[in-house]
């Protein structure tokens, strides 16, 4: 029996700030920077919204739209790496949420911008041995910039949540594979506040590598090419990448329209793939084909290939809530604000 998307969630904080009031601050064109990035603004958490909440809004998103029993899940994977404990897993609190039954196994994953599609896949592997009938998976951070890096244009908050499973799937999944080396392009360290990266060698040997040996693995194994698909998502640092490297397999615009949130929310790190695939199975129609590849830092790529069902039109239904909606709707935030809110104030110790 085939696996795939039972039900999905997705969400997005409320506030925003945009490329050119960053830029301001640091006495740069943050317009111009923003839009050597492809990005116009990003998303803000609010001061007590993190992965958690996020997590959770996204996870009953999920379970609103769908007729499955909370109790039936067996398996609880947030990807993500902003969790807000060091030692105290975040998927215990979401389970709790949605009144997940207590005899399932919950984990929290790690790697980089990719956790929460491994989760994804770590599902599938549970579901299709039969030893659980459904698994969750969501992808979301919180994701950090340090004050005046480039990354600070672009981290943004975001998650979104999936529930995997056989019966009643609104997207199937074909196939799945992954593509990783040891390649150190980004990384943080414990006890550090902020990520470091290694500028253009995040580029060519890391996301570039990564995503394109990826892209053809799936295309090889599953006997297709550019045309054969809809829709096409790759993961999103920014809002050139995508564009990039999506074109140069022959994917046109059209096919990465969905797919392509970053130059409004900004680079959500594991949310963003996972946020992609939602707005993506908003828009679908029943028989579309979708690609997907994302990419971790450190390094990995996940790939997907996915056909949409005709269940995705009894998922738009009164509980629905496109993610359109989420990301329309927001209030601008000065920077001062936003530093407030992203405990980027040094207090002195002060709290």
């Amino acid at each position: 029996m085939s696996v795939g998307i039972v039900s999905y969630g997705g969400y997005v904080p409320y506030y925003r700030i945009e490329a050119g009031s960053i830029g301001a601050v640091w006495g740069v064109d943050g317009t111009a920077r923003g839009k050597g990035l492809g990005i116009i603004r990003k998303s803000v958490p609010s001061p007590d919204e993190d992965v958690i909440t996020i997590s959770v809004e996204a996870a009953r998103k999920a379970m609103k739209c769908c007729k499955v029993d909370p109790e039936k899940i067996g398996a609880m994977y947030v990807g993500s790496e902003s969790h807000p404990y060091a030692v105290k897993p975040t998927g215990t609190i979401v389970a709790e949420a949605i009144r997940a039954a207590p005899n399932l196994t919950v984990a929290d994953m790690e790697f980089a911008c990719k956790a929460g599609t491994a989760g994804i896949q770590a599902c599938m592997g549970l579901v299709s041995s039969g030893m659980i009938e459904y698994g969750m998976a969501i992808g979301a951070d919180t994701s950090q910039g340090a004050p005046g890096d480039a990354l600070e244009y672009s981290a943004s908050a975001g998650g979104a949540a999936f529930l995997i499973g056989k019966k009643d799937l609104v997207a199937e999944i074909n196939h799945t594979l992954s593509f990783t080396t040891d390649t150190p392009d980004f990384w943080r360290r414990e006890g550090q506040m902020y990520p470091r990266h290694g500028g253009r060698f995040t580029g060519t040997p890391a996301y570039f590598k990564h995503i394109n040996s990826c892209a053809k693995m799936l295309f090889d194994k599953m006997g297709t090419k550019s045309e054969d698909y809809d829709h096409a998502i790759f993961h999103q640092p920014n809002g050139k990448f995508p564009l990039r490297v999506g074109g140069a397999m022959g994917f046109s615009k059209e096919q990465l329209e969905h797919g392509l949130l970053t130059p409004i929310i900004g680079n959500t790190y594991s949310g963003a793939v996972p946020l992609a695939l939602t707005n993506v199975l908003d828009h679908a129609k029943p028989g579309d084909k979708i690609f997907v590849v994302s990419y971790g830092s450190g390094a990995g790529a996940d790939g997907f290939d996915i056909t949409v069902t005709d269940n995705i039109k009894k998922h738009r239904k009164k509980k629905w809530q496109p993610l359109s909606e989420l990301m329309d709707n927001f209030e601008l935030l000065d920077y001062a604000t936003y530093a407030k809110f992203r405990g980027k104030i040094n207090m002195g110790g002060v709290t």
